[in-house]
């Protein structure tokens, strides 16, 4: 759910029978299609829709349900109710970076010091801000069908090309392209230079803290 360009789908293709990936943005499922065509991935079935149409999508009993940082968008209680409505009785859900978004590191105080520079210092999310949740993922999912809960945390070593750092701003809810507008590439040129000023090597490392918060019927 959210699945954006697969990020999450693709890793999941080879350990599952099917996946159903779902997301609002047509562009984004397009990309994944692009993505799962690449890597010969054919067990994915890429669907437009968001977290308030589950039910009306004519999924089948799910196995499970896994999302990422899209939770955060979701009316969080509708959507597990739904979830107990559409999954097997062994069913888990699992979210991962179980959390307000922040507890994954951010790309850097240089890259956050260009974006403020453009968009200014409160983060922001399509036309609006960015909601603080009125309490955690766990809590939330803990009064749900799926109350018992297990947090898995890792971490994993990052490195991207300057390229690659640049285009994950532009994915990012809080600095997308129909944000920035005709700023973009003024945008993408500063951040280029502050990089290449911070590290001439174009490569950059970062640790990212991710938790799996996996939650079943008790």
């Amino acid at each position: 759910m959210g699945c954006g360009p697969g990020t999450v789908a693709l890793e999941l293709a080879g350990r599952v029978g099917f996946v159903f990936a779902v997301d609002p943005a047509a562009g984004m499922l397009e990309q994944g299609r692009a993505l799962a065509e690449e890597r010969g991935v054919r067990n994915i079935w890429w669907q437009q829709g968001d977290s308030s149409t589950l039910l009306a999508m004519g999924l089948p009993p799910l196995d499970s349900a896994v999302m990422g940082k899209s939770y955060h968008w979701m009316d969080r209680v509708q959507v597990l109710d739904d979830l107990n409505k559409l999954t097997i009785e062994r069913a888990g859900v699992v979210i991962l970076s179980a959390g307000p978004p922040g507890t994954t590191p951010l790309p850097g105080p240089v890259v956050a010091e260009v974006r403020a520079a453009y968009l200014g210092a409160v983060r922001r999310a399509g036309r609006g801000v960015y909601p603080e949740p009125e309490e955690s993922y766990q809590a939330t999912v803990e009064r749900s069908p799926f109350s018992a809960v297990d947090v898995v945390p890792f971490d994993q070593v990052v490195v991207r090309s300057l390229g690659e750092l640049i285009g994950l701003q532009l994915s990012n809810s809080y600095s997308t392209p129909a944000q920035l507008g005709e700023r973009r590439e003024a945008f993408e040129e500063d951040l280029r230079e502050a990089l290449l000023k911070f590290d001439s090597s174009g490569r950059y490392e970062e640790t990212i803290h991710t938790e799996a918060l996996i939650a079943t019927r008790p």
